[in-house]
């Protein structure tokens, strides 16, 4: 019977299929093998797009609502709740899961040429922080909207570990390797002996001596480049005439892509137009009414990410807000980048050496660090991860497809 693998990621998806003895990586949006995790709602044609063709609708100008980091919100309170699409008509968070996940299975079988019933699903080692019930949870309502996806047989691999069998196909000899997922939504690591002589196990239980992760990752660092950057333009850490701080909750709303929307609704835009007398520059609020009433928060936030991107890719950047006022730009750099960063980059490479500490092994004896996940493309952060393990050759896989290629390694094991 045919079977995938489904990497569901928080910024980037992908699936593998089987292709005679090996695995490969199925077209999910014309040549793409990977694509974004993003669903458009077109409100003004009425239909549903996926990926890059999603942002480009969204940024076309087209009505409706765009949805990313879905991920993000399994485990959740806002998991089960309903969201407005923007044409009246609403949809729980979790249906939108489904769609998502119905679409990779329907390009899935496009390239196979049969229906598919059976897969192997990646997950972070932890949805949720320092919860075991709602890291449950998560996993739980993944394999539900899999399921009404129309997958019948689901299994689930954590994303690191399926990150080191793509990295162990590529091995002559056995090595302790910690594999360093750092995507969209969290950062996942692992500890576990790869090796030739170790490939054909199907059960690699003794393999892994220690998982670790946190919730921080791109996103994390998209929101304090909003922050740092973007929103005090609109007012953010500015002071009333009496010297304090403007209320804040609007800014941080306005930095998370799943809460952007409850800004628009109209009790809090009313909320939000009685507090002009709270702003010492009256520019501030005015811009910040622009973003409210012109509905620019997904904008906005698809702009601190472009910038941290770019400003990743070398040199500096020119954040443009010219539709929110003319010639209003703010020039980015590395240095500001590497500051707005660092609580992240610290709580990531401290959740590295615990991971070594939970294995009882020393930093000295990790032997590689295997870098996967779209956020390794951060040189800074990956720096202070070779920091934190100075003995360990660093290796970069594919930062947005080891994982699909390792889950379609453990589903050919698995199913095959």
């Amino acid at each position: 019977m045919p079977y995938c693998a489904i990497d569901f990621g928080t910024s980037n998806s992908a699936v593998a299929l089987p292709r005679g003895e090996t695995m490969m990586l199925a077209p999910v949006e014309g040549a793409h093998t990977t694509l974004p995790t993003a669903v458009f709602f077109n409100t003004d044609e009425h239909s549903r797009s996926y990926g890059r063709a999603a942002l480009a609708e969204y940024i076309d100008g087209f009505d409706g609502r765009l949805m990313r980091s879905l991920k993000s919100i399994l485990g959740s309170s806002l998991a089960d709740t309903m969201t407005d699409l923007g044409d009246g008509s609403a949809i729980k968070y979790t249906e939108i899961i489904a769609i998502f996940v119905a679409f990779l299975k329907r390009q899935a079988e496009a390239c196979a040429g049969v229906s598919i019933e059976r897969a192997v699903l990646g997950r972070p080692v932890f949805f949720v922080d320092d919860d075991p019930r709602a890291d449950r949870l998560a996993q739980d309502q993944l394999e539900t909207a899999a399921r009404s996806a129309g997958l019948k047989e689901i299994h689930f691999q954590y994303e690191p570990i399926a990150a080191a069998f793509d990295y162990e196909s590529r091995l002559k000899d056995e090595a302790l390797v910690l594999v360093a997922d750092i995507g969209g939504g969290t950062s996942d690591f692992s500890l576990v002996r790869v090796g030739p002589q170790r490939m054909g196990r199907i059960d690699r239980k003794d393999d892994v001596l220690a998982h670790h992760g946190v919730h921080v990752a791109g996103t994390d660092f998209d929101r304090r480049v909003e922050l740092e950057t973007i929103l005090p333009e609109l007012g953010y850490r500015s002071l009333d005439p009496e010297g304090r701080e403007v209320p804040n909750r609007v800014y941080f709303d306005l930095a998370t892509w799943h809460l952007i929307n409850t800004i628009y609704s109209g009790k809090r835009v009313g909320e939000l137009a009685l507090m002009r007398h709270l702003y010492r520059d009256v520019r501030h609020h005015e811009r910040l009414m622009r973003v409210v009433e012109r509905r620019l928060g997904h904008s906005l936030a698809a702009r601190a990410e472009e910038a941290k991107i770019g400003v990743a890719a070398g040199g500096e950047t020119s954040i443009d807000l010219d539709d929110l006022e003319a010639d209003l730009r703010i020039a980015f750099d590395e240095a500001q980048l590497i500051e707005a960063g660092t609580e992240e980059v610290h709580r990531i490479a401290q959740a590295a050496r615990e991971t070594a500490k939970a294995a009882g092994v020393s930093l000295g004896d990790v032997d590689a660090l295997y870098f996967t996940g779209g956020t390794t493309g951060l040189h800074f952060l990956t720096n202070a991860l070779c920091a934190a393990f100075p003995d360990a050759k660093a290796v970069f896989g594919d930062r947005l497809a080891s994982v699909a290629a390792g889950l379609g390694i453990h589903a050919q094991r698995i199913f095959a």
